[in-house]
């Protein structure tokens, strides 16, 4: 089954790796992703009534599971983790991908960075939760993501009800 996706990332830093995140993705019939933004239409959100949050949640509509592909700094962006935090308001699928490891044309491989799923968490049973220990990540290099990331996307779609 084809499944709407919003991707979260840091742009500025990881976008080669991104990419080829997509690219592998899409070409494939068995999903269908959000329209990649460029920098240029991410800058122009800035200046429209609502902004960039606005932006967002047009983004996101429509789709769902949220696929949070994490470099070297993605966990300090504050889009990125607005992103996170609407996607479990809004009970979409949510998983991570680590994309350090995978091969930027201009600079190769990066270091790897903390995943941005750690920043949120939630009370259970009188303890807080990181997300990170809620929902699924995976390493795109070492869990052969070019091969798996659309089950991995059908199993968080699953486990949120859709």
């Amino acid at each position: 089954m084809a499944r709407r996706v919003f991707f979260s990332f840091h742009y500025q830093r990881d976008v080669r790796r991104i990419v080829q995140v997509r690219n592998s993705w899409v070409v494939r019939a068995k999903g269908e992703a959000q329209p990649f933004y460029d920098a240029a239409e991410f800058e122009e959100a800035k200046k429209r009534a609502g902004g960039i949050e606005k932006w967002i949640e047009d983004q996101m509509k429509g789709t769902s599971v949220t696929v949070v592909l994490f470099g070297a700094e993605t966990y300090d962006r504050p889009w990125v983790r607005h992103e996170i935090k609407r996607s479990y308001e809004l009970d979409k699928g949510l998983l991570a991908i680590d994309i350090h490891k995978v091969k930027d044309p201009q600079r190769g491989a990066d270091v790897q960075g903390r995943n941005p799923l750690e920043y949120w968490q939630v009370e259970k049973g009188g303890r807080k939760v990181p997300f990170s220990s809620l929902y699924k990540t995976y390493d795109w290099v070492g869990d052969d993501g070019y091969n798996n990331v659309s089950s991995w996307i059908e199993s968080a779609a699953k486990a949120a009800g859709y």
